[in-house]
């Protein structure tokens, strides 16, 4: 690669605005998405293309998606490649959206690669998810099936789309496995 090319994407590195502008109210924290990325870089590209595809590949007996992104000017290109995995199943989700959410995760992650960003303190991490857990386990008792009921019970009324709602109940729901409690977060 040519060292104007490297200044070029240098350039855009340093120069690229991602702010988390999404908001999980169910997790309360801040993100961004892959469109997040795209929206800030494009105005940056200054005749240089941007591609990125899709691949599912299966790994073991779990299938993945492959998410490569090249920027070229024509003569010179830099790529970066994420994998993201698939969910066996998820509660209302049908197979073609578990594989656009894997696909949106994958593309963020390979963009994220591609253009430095580091996302190693942004809350939909799996390390900020294992510090976040590791964190509370060692400052509080894990909530009571009670708690986690209440909860969710306040926490849905505040959804404002039935995705957001069915996210939070799927959470719920794995929190009160086994628990009598579980079966009440239907009624909510």
């Amino acid at each position: 690669m040519s060292k104007e090319f490297y200044a070029r994407l240098a350039a855009i590195q340093e120069n690229l605005n991602a702010p988390k502008n999404q908001y999980n109210s169910f997790g309360k924290y801040k993100y961004r998405s892959c469109e997040d990325i795209l929206e800030g870089v494009k105005p940056l590209l200054n005749g240089l293309f941007l591609s990125i595809s899709d691949e599912v590949v299966l790994i073991g007996d779990r299938y993945y998606v492959k998410a490569t992104a090249t920027i070229t000017d024509g003569e010179n290109s830099h790529t970066a490649t994420a994998l993201a995995r698939e969910e066996e199943s998820k509660k209302g989700m049908d197979s073609a959206q578990v594989t656009g959410a894997t696909s949106s995760y994958a593309r963020k992650y390979c963009l994220n690669g591609l253009f430095g960003i580091d996302d190693a303190k942004d809350a939909d991490t799996d390390e900020h998810k294992h510090q976040q857990n590791a964190a509370a386990k060692q400052s509080k008792p894990s909530p009571t099936p009670e708690q986690v009921l209440k909860a969710f019970t306040d926490a849905a009324m505040q959804k404002n789309t039935v995705e957001e709602l069915k996210q939070a109940f799927a959470k719920a729901w794995k929190m009160l496995e086994g628990t009598p409690e579980q079966h009440k977060a239907q009624d909510v």
